[in-house]
C-alpha cells in the first residue's frame, strides 16, 4: 500500500490566489469598460440615422446614405443610387408614416461593418429594420437597409 504524503500549502499560495483573483477582476473590468465604449460608439454612429427614421425624414436620412444602397422594402429588394434611395424612402415614409422607431441591438462583424436592428411602428403595422453601415472617408454611411413587415 502506498503512503500519501500530506501536502502543506505555503503562505505564498494564499498570496498567489489573491493576486489571481485581483487580476481576473481587472481583466473583467477592462473588458466591461471596452464593451461600454463599443456600445457608446455604436449609439453615436446610429443616433442621427435613428432620429431621421423616427421622424420619417428621407432628406435627413439621405445624408447618411452611401453612394449606392441596397434597399429591402417589404420584400422588394433593389440597389439604388443615393438620390433614388432618398426618393424611394420618402415614398415609403409617406405610405407608412412612423409612430415610433427604436434601435434594439447594435453590433459589428469581423470585417468591421457596423449594424443596427430596430423596430419601426406605423399605424397597426410593425417592421423589423436592419441598417448596415460602412466607414467611408471617416464617416459611417448606410450601404444596406431593410424594412421587413412582422
Amino acid at each position: 500500500m502506498k503512503m500519501v504524503k500530506p501536502i502543506f500549502l505555503s503562505a505564498n499560495y494564499g498570496i498567489i490566489l489573491a493576486m489571481n483573483c485581483l487580476m481576473n477582476r481587472k481583466v473583467l473590468l477592462v473588458a466591461l469598460l471596452f464593451m461600454i465604449c463599443l456600445q457608446t460608439s455604436a449609439q453615436a454612429i446610429f443616433s442621427p440615422m435613428k432620429d431621421a427614421v423616427k421622424a420619417g425624414d428621407a432628406n435627413e436620412l439621405a445624408k447618411y446614405l452611401n453612394t449606392s444602397i441596397d434597399l429591402n422594402l417589404e420584400g422588394e429588394v433593389s440597389t439604388y443610387s443615393k438620390a433614388q434611395a432618398e426618393f424611394v424612402l420618402r415614398d415609403f415614409f409617406k405610405k407608412h408614416t412612423p409612430n415610433d422607431f427604436n434601435i434594439v441591438h447594435t453590433g459589428s462583424s469581423k470585417g468591421g461593418l457596423q449594424f443596427a436592428i430596430g423596430k419601426y411602428q406605423s399605424g397597426a403595422d410593425n417592421y423589423n429594420v436592419l441598417m448596415r453601415v460602412r466607414e467611408v472617408d471617416k464617416a459611417f454611411l448606410i450601404h444596406e437597409m431593410s424594412f421587413t413587415k412582422e
